[in-house]
């Protein structure tokens, strides 16, 4: 697709999302950022992408050493340090993250690429709304690192438009049939596929047609302390302690003062609240006042229980290392594969909340999340790009609202 038509964003998201819920590794092969290096501190103004014999045998050898890593990465012999990896790994994704905008640069692309095991998927990015790219460009081109020594950001919009004019002297949109493609339009007001096969080219056309690149914020919040975790007991559904009462109060303040009014208005404004369908997270939502028909009305998910912990559900952590010494053993040496007795793991937390992520990507509206710590982790996690294997021991505290805004966060105390 053109410039500033939202490729890298979406490049970045898709891996992530395929990293984290289907366990493949994943990378991205930039071709700007191959130019860059490849071209040190000599600068590519809106000449150099003119079409010239040098300009353009200079770009192909750009677009040459990427697609090369790209092979070398898709058939390095890695079975991974541990044994979660080795068992989940879903196989490799390389995404060659470029303009490709002509027939023959696919066809390029393809003829490198014959022969090898693999299955190619052109993506085409298609933007109509001059809104939509002046906003990408003075908001992610204007400040990349072809411009981080411009002091006149106007002459660098300036001349980030002649680079698009330019691309679109030759742009050539895809339409080849013997291709699998996925062409979205305007940010996936339509869709257009071709010639797609397969469970995982499937789940990347449903994720693409779900996200979006506008703004989005996601509040996190576990629920008050419940007399569970007064206790020092894991799982159950107990209801929530004095402190517990408490945070559901602050939080409901909270909301009226950030999240449901408009703070120059007071009218109410869009937004969404859901919870898991156990009463710690019911009770401390309850007091969030939600009109009946616009911001705020709650919805209850099972889906965002908390891990189950089957047979040691209701103790200790001192009572399952006594009772279960080599569960608890186990769980210590991969807290994101184990399965408790009867119960979940991690990965099946993460299996159980992807039709969630596909839902949550697809709103534009801020949405918050009354859950658990375990099933927070992993939403913090995937929305802020950690990794899978990280997001079990993220700090997800008591008595906080986490702001998460693509892959920005911050953290705001309420008690």
């Amino acid at each position: 697709g053109l410039p500033a038509r939202g490729k890298t964003h979406m490049a970045k998201r898709l891996c992530q999302y395929l990293r984290f819920f289907h366990g493949a590794r994943t990378q991205v092969f930039n071709v700007g950022s191959y130019r860059r290096k490849m071209m040190g501190k000599t600068k590519a103004d809106s000449e150099f992408f003119r079409g010239n014999g040098e300009n353009d045998a200079l770009r192909k050898s750009f677009a040459r050493a990427a697609l090369k890593d790209l092979v070398d990465f898709l058939f390095q012999e890695d079975l991974g340090s541990n044994l979660e990896q080795r068992s989940a790994d879903s196989g490799r994704v390389a995404i060659f993250d470029a303009t490709n905008t002509t027939k023959e640069r696919r066809e390029w692309i393809r003829a490198q690429l014959d022969g090898l095991p693999l299955k190619l998927l052109f993506i085409e990015s298609v933007c109509t709304d001059q809104a939509i790219i002046d906003r990408n460009i003075w908001h992610v081109k204007v400040n990349n690192e072809d411009y981080v020594t411009e002091a006149d950001k106007r002459r660098a919009y300036d001349d980030f438009k002649k680079r698009i004019e330019n691309y679109e002297a030759v742009y050539q949109p895809i339409d080849e049939e013997h291709l699998s493609f996925i062409k979205l339009i305007n940010c996936g007001k339509k869709v257009e596929i071709n010639n797609i096969h397969g469970f995982l080219c499937g789940r990347i056309v449903q994720f693409l047609t779900n996200m979006h690149a506008t703004h989005q914020t996601i509040y996190l919040t576990r629920h008050g302390q419940s007399e569970y975790n007064y206790q020092g007991k894991i799982g159950g559904d107990s209801g929530l302690s004095m402190m517990g009462e408490k945070y559901a109060l602050a939080l409901a303040k909270y909301c009226v003062d950030h999240l449901t009014k408009d703070p120059h208005t007071g009218e109410p404004v869009p937004c969404r609240l859901w919870t898991s369908s156990l009463q710690r997270t019911i009770l401390t939502a309850r007091h969030i006042p939600h009109p009946k028909v616009k911001p705020m009305s709650p919805r209850v998910l099972r889906n965002l229980d908390e891990i189950y912990a089957g047979v040691c559900d209701g103790m200790t952590y001192d009572e399952i290392e006594a009772n279960y010494p080599e569960e608890f053993a186990l769980r210590n040496e991969n807290k994101l594969g184990y399965r408790y007795p009867r119960g979940e793991s991690y990965l099946d937390v993460i299996s159980r909340l992807d039709p969630l992520i596909q839902e949550l990507e697809s709103y534009q509206e801020p949405v918050l999340i009354v859950g658990h710590q375990g099933v927070l982790r992993l939403i913090y996690a995937y929305f802020t790009g950690m990794d899978r294997t990280e997001a079990c021991n993220a700090s997800i505290p008591l008595n906080t609202v986490i702001k998460v805004s693509l892959f920005s966060f911050s953290y705001g105390q309420l008690l």
